[in-house]
């Protein structure tokens, strides 16, 4: 079931669990600063949830990523497929034809492969808000096949900071992939995969194997949560992670 929402600045931030799962063998040694053998002190698996993030704001409902999509999705190689999206969504009212923007943070399998279903936008009304650097950078593959070329007519290409919906602001944050991008509302931060594990926070240093760019990715991860409020994660057990107090 979808979380308690939250306000910020006016918008009411619902978190949506897509789905829970360890990482399992095929995403081994993620963080190799933190466990250099590839598992917890104890042996035991990360376990990430997936997280996408709906806003309800005057100037139209958005939301923020599209998780792992269906059993033959980019994800199923790796991530525990079905996605719950659509039911996370049923259950505080909302259909798929209600949702008027979706941002894309970036387009590993995780995040977008619910953006399309049975070939076709998942989200018929919506514009998909995605940076041109992340589709210079997926030029090629399964993404680019299964998840962009649907999406053809309903993308609305950014370079670099915008505003989709008046009070939610896009913004460039590359490292994870080259047009990774954050939303901010307010004073909250929504993170896609700027972090990771919940370790980053207390030190942004630690890298990821997995950043395409892991010294930019750094750098993002450290000014992001030196001036972070509040954060919404895509993969952190809790959705909603304090950081400072609000000025």
């Amino acid at each position: 079931m979808p979380y308690q929402p939250r306000v910020f600045a006016g918008v009411e931030v619902v978190a949506l669990c897509d789905a829970v799962g360890p990482m399992g063998a095929a995403i081994s040694r993620p963080l190799p600063e933190l466990f250099p053998g590839g598992t917890f002190a104890d042996g035991a698996e990360w376990v990430l949830h997936f997280h996408c993030h709906l806003l309800r704001a005057d100037g139209g409902t958005v939301l923020v990523d599209t998780g792992i999509g269906g059993l033959e999705s980019p994800a199923s190689g790796w991530a525990p497929v079905p996605g719950q999206l659509e039911d996370e969504l049923a259950a505080v009212g909302v259909h798929p034809t209600d949702i008027d923007v979706v941002i894309l943070t970036h387009l590993h399998s995780d995040h977008a492969s619910g953006a399309v279903a049975n070939g076709e936008p998942a989200f018929p009304n919506a514009r998909y808000v995605i940076q041109q650097a992340e589709l210079d950078w997926q030029g090629g593959g399964l993404m680019r096949d299964r998840v962009i070329r649907p999406l053809r007519d309903s993308l609305e290409i950014i370079h670099g900071r915008a505003e989709p919906v008046p009070g939610i602001t896009v913004v460039p944050a590359p490292g994870h992939t080259p047009g990774h991008q954050i939303v901010e509302v307010g004073d909250l931060i929504i993170s896609g995969d700027a972090l990771l594990h919940e370790a980053q926070l207390a030190d942004p240093s630690i890298r990821y194997l997995y950043d395409d760019d892991q010294d930019l990715a750094v750098k993002t991860r450290t000014t992001l949560v030196g001036r972070a409020t509040v954060l919404a994660t895509a993969h952190f057990t809790d959705p909603f992670t304090p950081v400072r107090p609000p000025k």
